[in-house]
């Protein structure tokens, strides 16, 4: 535990934010959730809000459940091909990814009374409901690449030696940045005072390749009623579970023209590989009532998730300089495994929502979603101190009001529709808008989807199959200006900026049957 700082230092040269920006991208990857779920609900965009019938609804409004008038099973594999653009120094990369997951798998059982015993009951239908939903897809790819004259990664492990008042070589810094780059001779020694080898000035490519995998999958129990065909309401336990990796190689490489590489410096890599682990448990509650047979309005709320998570870091590095190689990694015992374990506190939601129903044609149906991302906030466990004396508890407070300062709430918008086109046959529709929670006017995360989908529906076996679109783009650095407070072997200029553009394709297909 003791490593923490280390964790948050290593993982920021490998192309993050800054030490505390990897930290604030963790709590919005495990904030910013979508129900991928069933082919129906992602075909008509995943407005589940007051549709119900569907097995995904329980992750958005579990009264859906007192929609259902019999029991049912459902599996859905789905393939996700992830596209995407980087601009960085004037140069676009392309790079891509395809994988094969489970969206959902979930089974309903239903009592529902008919006849006599359904005009005696106030209560027409209760369910009760257990299963999988997909609730975050990690998985994705991205390169960037460029050409810099202005600035380089190691004067940030020149910063962090400088900045210690002990020899970055020390037993006691091991693991810290200054002292990675002193044991892999990028950083210059004279006494207590360390310089950069690397001579950006004249030339240096920069390249970040990250290769992200895994997910959120959401156990649910869940029970819903229809009360007098007027009142549905239900409510579910949710049990996210989470399995995160980050694979990154960072680069930095002399040009052939630079006439200022005096150290005689070739290149360095710095590969970091992360993990994160663990679960949360939430509860959602929920009711939809029917205005007419026509229209049905909802409204869910659902609380804060608490995580208990286990973050595993190992990293390394290879350079060039002199015409000597140096191979340092976690792996060699040159510097320490990095485990850190910590809670995590996500915001609550609320979902508003309605449907109008065309009896014997389909539906149109619409959510409104609000979330609050500036609540999200770490726990530390305390006891602890970093190389600075500064207690976990410190640290938390320092992260906690760094979510405060650059999140603020987003509204999320979801519209769908279903059209029968035969007694079986379906097709679908559906556009979703998810705003952008940053507060920095050049920073954001807006996220727009486009869903299309065909549904077949028998008596005892239903099929559905669906394909959702959607683009969204982030910006990155390699290293934050702040990690630039102790540098002096240049000036401090405002430093690159990569621009990811992203372009998913989901395609699913469920399968179930009634029983």
């Amino acid at each position: 535990m003791q490593n923490f700082r280390f964790i948050i230092a290593s993982v920021m040269v490998t192309a993050t934010v800054s030490a505390s920006a990897q930290s604030l991208s963790g709590a919005y990857n495990l904030s910013n959730l979508t129900v991928e779920g069933t082919a129906r609900s992602i075909g008509f965009g995943g407005a589940l809000g007051s549709v119900g019938g569907d097995f995904s609804s329980i992750s958005v409004n579990p009264a859906g459940l007192g929609v259902y008038r019999s029991s049912e099973l459902t599996f859905t594999p789905s393939l996700k091909l992830n596209a995407s653009s980087s601009d960085y120094l004037g140069t676009t990369t392309a790079d891509n990814m395809a994988h094969v997951t489970i969206n959902n798998f979930g089974l309903v059982f239903t009592n529902a009374p008919r006849g006599k015993r359904y005009d005696r009951r106030n209560w027409k239908s209760v369910s009760f409901a257990l299963g999988v939903n997909r609730v975050a897809d990690f998985n994705r790819t991205y390169t960037y690449s460029g050409n810099n004259t202005t600035s380089s990664a190691t004067q940030a492990m020149e910063s962090n030696a400088n900045r210690d008042t002990l020899d970055a070589g020390s037993n006691y810094n091991t693991g810290t940045l200054g002292n990675i780059g002193y044991q892999s001779y990028l950083l210059n020694a004279t006494g207590n005072h360390y310089e950069s080898v690397v001579p950006f000035k004249g030339g240096i490519n920069q390249m970040n390749s990250v290769q992200e995998y895994g997910g959120i999958n959401e156990c649910l129990i869940a029970l819903g009623g229809n009360y007098k065909e007027k009142l549905l309401l239900g409510v579910s336990v949710g049990i996210p579970v989470i399995n995160y990796q980050r694979n990154s190689a960072y680069s930095e490489t002399v040009l052939p023209t630079n006439t200022q590489n005096t150290a005689d410096f070739q290149t360095f890599t710095y590969n970091n590989y992360s993990s994160v682990s663990g679960a949360g448990v939430n509860v959602k509650l929920g009711a939809i009532y029917k205005i007419t047979d026509y229209i049905r309005v909802g409204a869910a709320f659902h609380t804060p998730t608490y995580y208990g998570l286990t973050e595993t870091t190992d990293y390394g590095i290879h350079s060039t300089v002199g015409g000597a190689s140096y191979d340092l990694s976690t792996d060699n015992g040159d510097f320490p495994t990095n485990n850190f374990t910590y809670s995590f506190v996500s915001p609550m939601k609320a979902v508003l929502s309605a449907t109008f129903i065309m009896k014997n044609i389909g539906f149109i149906t619409a959510d409104y979603e609000y979330v609050n991302y500036s609540t999200m906030r770490y726990v530390y466990p305390g006891g602890y101190d970093d190389i600075s004396g500064t207690s976990f508890q410190a640290e938390q407070t320092a992260m906690n009001d760094s979510i405060k300062s650059n999140y603020g709430s987003a509204s999320n918008f979801r519209i769908g529709a279903e059209v029968k086109l035969t007694k079986y046959f379906m097709v679908r529709g559906g556009f979703g808008y998810y705003g952008n929670p940053l507060t920095a006017a050049d920073m954001s995360s807006e996220r727009i989807d486009f869903s299309g989908g065909l549904g077949f529906r028998g008596k005892h076996f239903f099929a559905d199959f669906a394909v959702r679109n959607s683009m969204y783009k982030m910006t990155e650095q390699p290293y934050n200006q702040i990690d630039f407070n102790y540098v002096t072997s240049g000036p401090k200029v405002a430093l690159p900026v990569a621009t990811v553009n992203y372009n998913l394709t989901n395609v699913a297909l469920t399968v179930g049957i009634k029983f």
